[in-house]
């Protein structure tokens, strides 16, 4: 059977400068640490700053995030990373002089950790969601006949995932055409459902739950998928099985989002600490926990405590799954999320915690509030970018319109998608207060102030 090998699947190559030689023996920094700061010092990532995570951007009370949690994230993978390099070295003493890259897991996977919401629009799920309904039941549904079918999947199922992508490796006016120019292996760690929209949504299929790329996107990915290894799937289009380590970018995604949702959700009032504690206590699998909360006073502390020690059992378990899953993952036969694949009380209690965050978190006021002003200010802004990009007979106003999109995110080509793509390149990059502020400003619902 074909399997995936961790030489071919651990690539320094940098997307667009292949032919450059890689020696990190006289750097201070590994290629894919160069990765890991190429992102924090970035423009998109900076502006996660000001996207909507689960709860409203915070006033007197602080929640986390898309940088908050992404930053989290990331240092969730590398402990994840790094566990499973100790365990392999310690079962083959030998793996540094066979895999030399091996020992770099943990910085690829916390690189990928730092730009997998990257793509994500502003107001959260609610932003994709208004993406999508503008061609699917708003005005946009007018330019079907003008894209593809394979085109068509993309803009009526808007992907933060396959965004990312796009934003990491994209040619956008102005800028490095290589984009980000990120190593190959961070590019493929990503990815966590590869293969095109029209192919995607499949619930039955774990890694084709969602989609890893837009068509205009595909030749990438193919390009790392090649370089890399990645075992291919049958079917008239390109599919792919996952880049192993996409499992360890998944379980820190899903450790920190489970977790740290019940921390906001006391610090706003939502959930007490009691209820809180009955949903952490069992994950932590510590006996001795209980007596040492009983000393510290302040319920915020409490909950730190739980916490920190509930992702720690969290990180060591899904290490332990993926080392114990290794030849079922390299040979793509591993058809689970390694949190789904815990043991019964931990699956259990990240349930119970599910069941929680859906009954009393995101379906709070102020979260539902959010998402249907997210919703209505997303839809509106593509109700006027859209049409004024792609008008044939530009008016004035039109003009005037699309002097406020940045030159970078003008298209090169003149395909209705690669327009219709470059608006949402505009669009899903703003931030909640930006998209908001601009929103206002040209439905004359405010004025700039001529200050």
């Amino acid at each position: 059977m074909d399997a995936m090998n961790w030489k071919q699947l651990l690539s320094a190559k940098r997307w667009g400068y292949e032919s450059r030689h890689v020696d990190d023996q006289h750097d201070a920094r590994s290629e894919f640490q160069r990765d890991y700061d190429r992102l924090i010092f970035s423009s998109p990532f900076r502006r996660l700053q000001n996207k909507t995570q689960v709860f409203p951007l915070p006033g007197s009370v602080f929640v986390h995030n898309r940088l908050t949690h992404s930053l989290e994230v990331a240092s969730v993978g590398r402990s994840l990373g790094r566990i499973f390099y100790n365990e392999v070295r310690k079962s083959s003493p030998a793996v540094d002089a066979e895999v030399p890259y091996l020992q770099e897991v943990g910085n690829i996977v916390s690189a990928a950790c730092l730009s997998h919401d990257l793509g994500n629009p502003a107001f959260g799920h609610s932003g994709e969601a208004a993406i999508s309904s503008y061609f699917t039941d708003g005005d946009g549904h007018v330019f079907k006949d003008r894209v593809s079918p394979e085109e068509w999947a993309d803009l009526t199922h808007f992907e933060g995932n396959a965004n990312a992508l796009r934003i990491l490796t994209h040619a956008f006016a102005g800028k490095d055409e290589h984009g980000f120019a990120l190593t190959y292996s961070t590019l493929g760690a990503i990815v966590k459902y590869p293969c095109a929209a029209i192919d995607g949504h499949n619930k039955l299929v774990h890694h084709r739950k969602k989609y890893g790329f837009f068509q205009s996107e595909q030749p990438v990915f193919e390009k790392v998928a090649k370089e890399l290894g990645l075992l291919a799937e049958g079917g008239q289009r390109p599919g792919f099985k996952r880049h192993p380590l996409v499992y360890l970018v998944e379980a820190a995604d899903d450790i920190c989002y489970n977790i740290i949702d019940l921390e906001d959700a006391h610090r706003l009032g939502i959930l007490t600490y009691e209820q809180v504690e009955d949903l952490l206590l069992p994950i932590c699998g510590d006996h001795h926990l209980k007596a040492r909360l009983a000393t510290l006073v302040d319920s915020d502390s409490r909950i730190s405590l739980l916490r920190a020690k509930a992702i720690n059992t969290l990180i060591v378990a899904c290490a332990r799954v993926f080392l114990r899953e290794q030849e079922a993952i390299l040979c793509g036969r591993f058809e689970k999320s390694l949190m789904d694949a815990l043991t019964t009380d931990l699956v259990e209690g990240m349930r119970a915690i599910e069941q929680v965050s859906i009954e009393r978190i995101y379906n709070a006021q102020s979260v539902v509030q959010i998402e249907v002003a997210g919703f209505k200010v997303m839809n509106g802004l593509l109700e006027e970018f859209v049409p004024a990009y792609l008008s044939e007979r530009r008016t004035k106003y039109d003009g005037k319109l699309l002097a406020l999109m940045p030159k970078q995110f003008h298209a090169s080509q003149e395909t209705a998608y690669a327009k219709i793509r470059s608006v949402l390149d505009f669009v899903s990059g703003m931030t909640d207060l930006y998209a908001v502020e601009l929103y206002r400003k040209i439905k004359g619902i405010s004025f700039p102030s001529l200050d």
